[in-house]
């Protein structure tokens, strides 16, 4: 048995604005650090023995500031960068719902289908992330590991280790600051936020 603790950073000024981050480089917000500090405070109560972070500056920073209070280690992984949004990227969500409210809804209604144009897939994203996970599994067997990423490629990851399914893509890709920690043998999950 192993626990996996899934966290998203905090804010950046993008997400105070719901605007699509996808794989943007952009740093916490004053928000998004008062979010971190609050959740590192919640979650270094737990035995972690690794911290694994995507490579933007967000997890990046968050990942760092965990790591110093839960007293570990932590890695950068080229593997957890967050979904490309390609020309989504940097756009206000409500702007794609009125300018292409056919696709906005295609993914509401089947976010496995979520393909932004000239982006990355939630399969691809899958698929990059799945063989990875499992190798984390078995590495950190009996022990509590951390998984530093935004959304919605957190939500993409929480969802893989419960064995659910992707259900609001466009609620996920606005959550920062939260927290949950998944028990990959029984699948059962507290969250906090």
């Amino acid at each position: 048995m192993s626990q996996m603790l899934v966290v998203r950073p905090g804010a950046t000024a993008l997400d105070e604005q719901e605007r699509m981050k996808g794989a943007l480089d952009i740093p916490l917000s004053e928000v998004g650090k008062q979010q971190v500090l609050l959740a590192v405070d919640q979650i270094a109560k737990f035995p972690i023995a690794m911290i694994y972070c995507g490579p933007c500056e967000s997890a990046v920073d968050t990942a760092k500031i965990l790591a110093e209070k839960a007293n570990c280690k932590w890695k950068i992984c080229e593997w957890l960068r967050n979904l490309d949004h390609g020309l989504w990227e940097g756009k206000c969500i409500e702007e794609i719902k009125r300018q292409q409210p056919k696709l906005y809804r295609q993914v509401q209604d089947n976010p496995n289908l979520f393909n932004p144009p000239e982006g990355e897939t939630l399969a691809q994203a899958q698929q990059r992330v799945s063989k990875q996970l499992q190798k984390l599994k078995k590495k950190h067997a009996g022990e509590v590991i951390a998984v530093v990423i935004p959304e919605p490629l957190a939500t993409l990851i929480a969802t893989q280790l419960k064995c659910s399914t992707f259900d609001d893509f466009w609620k996920s890709e606005c959550d920062t600051g939260t927290w949950e920690l998944i028990d990959s043998a029984s699948e059962a999950v507290k969250l906090t936020v």
